[in-house]
Parts: structure tokens; sequence; C-alpha cells
């Protein structure tokens, strides 16, 4: 895997990991100062869509997205974007970000963040599942007794 498609991977997480998560692990850390380039700040964002993945694009409707990028010294970025109105948890995942790019605190993000980032990330989405299954509707055909 090349280093976008792993920051990519890393921002997902980010993201969609609670903001107490990332606060909690951030904590217990000594960070460099870092500043904000950029934001948090809000907006829509055009959602667009295919049908079956397939065929062409069309606009399902906007998103309100937070977004922020934070700086490190030595020039290092780091973006966090997120679904809703919630400032502190893209600022979160930008210096996140940021410092995972750094060869001091990249280990400890792929041993320790990304397992637990992760964990979560599938814990929620089984329970969603199940609660999604009692819904499941089977849809069947009934062949009439006509000749054939």
């Amino acid at each position: 895997m090349n280093t976008q498609d792993r920051r990519q991977q890393y921002m997902r997480l980010l993201s969609l990991a609670p903001a107490e998560e990332l606060e909690h692990f951030l904590a217990g850390l000594q960070l460099p100062p870092w500043k904000l380039l950029r934001g948090p700040e809000s907006g829509l964002v055009m959602v667009r869509g295919r049908i079956n993945a397939e065929g062409a694009l069309f606009n399902v409707g906007e998103a309100l997205v937070t977004r922020c990028v934070v700086t490190l010294p030595g020039d290092t970025c780091g973006c966090g974007y997120v679904l809703g109105e919630n400032p502190r948890h893209a600022e979160l995942a930008a210096l996140c970000d940021a410092l995972w790019q750094k060869e001091a605190y990249a280990p400890m993000f792929d041993t320790e963040l990304k397992p637990r980032l992760e964990k979560m990330l599938q814990e929620r989405e089984e329970q969603a599942g199940k609660e999604a299954a009692p819904t499941k509707v089977d849809f069947f055909t009934l062949v009439r007794g006509e000749d054939k």
C-alpha cells in the first residue's frame, strides 16, 4: 500500500472515530507545538452518487462537513474532515493526521491508535447490522399455476 492510500485510510479512521477517543489518546502524549493553518470551519459539500455503483453520477444532496488544517514544525500539515458540525473533532483529526506523518509518532499511532479505532469501527458496524437485521424484508415472486 502506498503512502497516499495509507494516509487516506488513516484519515477515514480519524473522521469516523469518536472525538473523545482522539482526545483521550492525545492527552497521554507530549505534543510538539502546532498551529491552525485553516479553520476549523463548517460548510456544505455536494454528495454525488451512482445507482449500483454504475452509470452516470447524480447529485444526491448536500452534507454538512467540518474541516481543519494544522501545521507542525518542519512544515508537516495535517487535515481533518468530519461529517457534521464538530470543530473540536476536525481539529483533533487534523492534529492526529499531522503527527501520523512524523517518524517519531507513526509507530505508536500504528500499534496503539489504529487497532483501537478499527476495532471501535467494526463494533459500531456490527451493532448497526444487528439493529437493521430485524427490519430485513425478503421479497419473492409467486408463480401462478397457469398453463405454461
